[in-house]
């Protein structure tokens, strides 16, 4: 077994479970839902909306790096003891291509490291035509919960 896969404390877990608690959120509000979740690797979706594009009817690079965030966030917490919380403490995006209003894009999660106190997460994020849109990396600080 190798770091990417040790220690999944919320193994079997559903992406409907995680999906109702973020009911009213952020995620919520941008239409982000979960649709795979395994240790080390986390996909979600997002519709191209109105309210996640500029008003050209572009995806707005913001709600891209909120859907990498979140994806990196809930990974990590999946990763997480009972007794441990992630927080992102960095995010640094690369906008590689436009993704248009109608369309849906997919953000894709790999852990890049996991570490005691820091996990290092890589968030591609394509179009429903498997076209990339952003390469966005997030760096979540494990904490213990007070």
């Amino acid at each position: 077994m190798d770091n990417k896969t040790q220690n999944f404390p919320h193994e079997g877990i559903s992406p409907e479970v995680i999906n109702n608690t973020y009911l009213g959120t952020l995620m919520d509000t941008l239409g982000i839902t979960f649709t795979n979740l395994c240790p080390g690797r986390i996909e979600a979706v997002m519709p191209v909306e109105k309210r996640v594009c500029q008003p050209f009817g572009l995806l707005h690079g913001g709600a891209t790096l909120a859907l990498a965030e979140s994806v990196a966030g809930q990974g990590s917490m999946l990763l997480c003891e009972p007794d441990e919380a992630a927080a992102g403490i960095q995010v640094s995006g690369s906008h590689i291509s436009p993704a248009k209003a109608g369309d849906e894009v997919r953000a894709v999660g790999t852990i890049i490291h996991k570490g005691r106190t820091t996990h290092v997460w890589n968030i591609d994020i394509f179009t429903s035509a498997g076209k990339l849109v952003s390469t966005v990396r997030v760096v979540n600080s494990i904490l213990k919960r007070r």
